[in-house]
Order: structure tokens, then sequence, then C-alpha cells
């Protein structure tokens, strides 16, 4: 493998460092390396306001006695240039006298977008676009979709037997899966920017959907499906220092203002049906900077979402058990023809104590 890639590759690595972190800001990694190819600095994006990768790289080199004057910095994401939470990083690397700079991948976001190239190569450094793009954009699958789509990437996680169910016809489902394929879908929780559920779920199960079986450090926010504000005020969900977003379709001035002093922000969406607008939730999530958004939730609101194409992936976990008589996955159609079937592709398969986790992807959806 050439030495570039070698080195994005490292980048790339630093990133996924970063998975649980930047949100709503992308995951990226640097890696600068001298004229020899020897690594002199490293790093991976901070929490939102603090130093992005190219920053924190700068400082490991300085920290480190190396100068940086003529070296190569390996970025698995265009650097930017807007005054945001921080200063643009390609003046930074401008000001250390950076030689040339290997991008995996141009920011999607319009504010940068070609900016940060173009004042890297106006200042005499030379800019490429390097290997490691589709792993970077993998990476960054709900910051591509926020800034291209304006809509979060939409991840729906399903536990089921082999033949479907997720649930006995009395409700009861715990627990389908084992300890590790439960750990794992807290991983998936984690990553996320929120956690969205319905309404149904909450009255039946009262859960925290909080992140617990995995070290985590921070708690994606909770969004909330819940059209005629039947969300009871000891809810579990209501959690100090989380961001909870209820979005309902009936106004209700009492209860809302009962929610809302309970640290809930309340939205009035509604559609023609008198239900919540799910597409225009999905616009509105983005507006406030959610990228990924992780669906837990019953049947029905899975399969509205389903039902509007609003579902862009699904983790489904497969226990070896069949339950017969049950609960689906999610109620939608029925359909007149297979032709009408979602299509899905599979991304990839693994086995989780004796469970089976299959990530699906609808097909074309990250065409964006």
């Amino acid at each position: 493998m050439p030495e570039s890639a070698l080195l994005m590759q490292q980048a790339l690595a630093l990133a996924a460092q970063s998975l649980l972190i930047t949100s709503p800001n992308p995951r990226v990694g640097c890696v600068i390396a001298a004229p020899n190819g020897q690594v002199i600095g490293q790093g991976y994006t901070q929490r939102a306001g603090e130093a992005h990768a190219e920053i924190m790289a700068l400082r490991d080199a300085a920290a480190h006695g190396h100068s940086v004057a003529g070296a190569t910095a390996y970025v698995t994401l265009e650097p930017c240039s807007h005054q945001g939470r921080t200063g643009p990083c390609c003046d930074a690397l401008i000001a250390a006298g950076i030689r040339r700079v290997v991008a995996a991948i141009g920011d999607p976001n319009p504010l940068v977008t070609g900016q940060g190239f173009s004042r890297l190569r106006a200042a005499g450094i030379d800019v490429e676009t390097g290997p490691g793009a589709a792993e970077s954009r993998e990476l960054n699958i709900g910051f591509f979709s926020r800034m291209l789509r304006q809509t979060p990437w939409v991840r729906m996680k399903l536990v089921a037997s082999l033949d479907g169910k997720t649930a006995l016809d009395n409700g009861l489902s715990q627990w389908i899966t084992s300890p590790a394929a439960r750990a794992d879908g807290h991983a998936w929780r984690a990553r996320a920017c929120a956690v969205l559920s319905g309404i149904g779920t909450v009255l039946a199960d009262n859960p925290r959907l909080d992140v617990r079986l995995v070290a985590t450090p921070r708690q994606p926010a909770l969004v909330l499906v819940d059209s005629r504000l039947e969300t009871p005020l000891d809810a579990a969900l209501f959690m100090p220092g989380r961001a909870l977003l209820i979005y309902a379709a009936v106004h209700n001035a009492a209860k809302q203002a009962a929610l809302e002093a309970r640290g809930a922000t309340v939205v009035l969406l509604p559609n023609a049906s008198g239900k919540v607008d799910l597409a225009a939730m999905l616009r509105d999530l983005a507006r406030r900077e959610i990228n990924e958004l992780h669906v837990e939730a019953g049947e029905k609101l899975n399969g509205s979402l389903i039902r509007e194409g609003l579902v862009d992936e699904f983790v489904v976990y497969l226990a070896p058990k069949l339950i017969g008589q049950g609960r689906g996955m999610a109620h939608f159609g029925p359909l007149q023809d297979l032709a009408q079937a979602v299509p899905l592709e599979f991304k990839s398969t693994a086995m989780l104590g004796p469970d089976l986790r299959v990530v699906a992807r609808v097909c074309g959806r990250d065409v964006f």
C-alpha cells in the first residue's frame, strides 16, 4: 500500500475514535508527516466548540517538539474555512507552514465546500484528494445526509425472533436476544445524535432509552412522537441534562406547559390526518443539527416511517428461536405486488453471542 494510503488509513482510525463525541460536527482525523514520512503529529476532532482534528495534530506535533514546516497533513475531510464554534482550520495549517494537504473528501457543508481547498491553494499549499473517501463519507453518513438532503440519516433498530416476531402476543419481549446483542444495540444508540421512539412504546414499557450497556461520554437526545401529548409526567425518559423533543399534532396548552416544565421541548407539527408530520419532523431535526437518528419504536411507528420512505438503514438482531404468533417488526401495507417491497442491500452481518446482526440499507438511499 502506498505511503499516502497508509497514512490516510491512520487518519481514518483516528477519526473513528471521535465517533461518540463530535456531534453535530463530522468525525475527522488528521496525521501530520515530515518530508521523510515520519509521523510527527496526530489528532481527531473533539466535542463541538473544541479543537478540530487539524488543530489537535498541530498541538501534538508542538508538544513533542516537532516543527511542521514543510510537512504534509493527511486529513479525512476538507479543512474548514469558516468561523463557526472554532476558527478556520485551513488558516491554522497555513500559519503553521504545512506544505501539502491530502484530504480524503471534500466537506459537504455549503459554508466550506471547496473553499478550504481554495484557500490552501491560494497560500501556495499543494492540495490533493487522496484515498479514503468512501470510508470518510461512511463514517460521516449522517453529516453528509444533513448537509446534502437537509434530513438526518435514519437508522432503525429491530430485534426479533428468526420468524420476525418482536414480542409475544401479550407484549412480552424481554429478552428475545442475548446480552451481547443488547450491548451492541446500545453502542448503536451511543453513536447517534438522537434516539426516536413513539408514545406507544412509552406507555407500554416506560423505557429510559438511554445508553447504559456501553461506556459513553454523552447521552444522545431523545425524540418522541406523541400526537396527543399523552406522555406521563413521571415517565422514566425524563433525565437531567438530556435534551427531549416531543413532536405533537394536537394543541394542549396545559399539558405542553407541564411537559416543558419537566425539561421537554414540544413541537407542534400536524399533518392533514391529525398525526405528526414525520417528514417535516425530520427536516426540523436537521435544522436542530441532528445527523444520525436512531429509531427504536413499535410496529405502528416503524410502519409509518417505512411506508413514507423515511428510513435509510436497518440494524436487525435475529435470535435463534421461533415465537409463532406474536407482534411484528413493522405494520405497513398490504402490498399488492412484490415489486412494491422495500428493496434492501445487505451491508454486513455479524454473530453476537448466539444472535445474528444484519445491517441492511435501502437500495440507493446513500446516493446524495
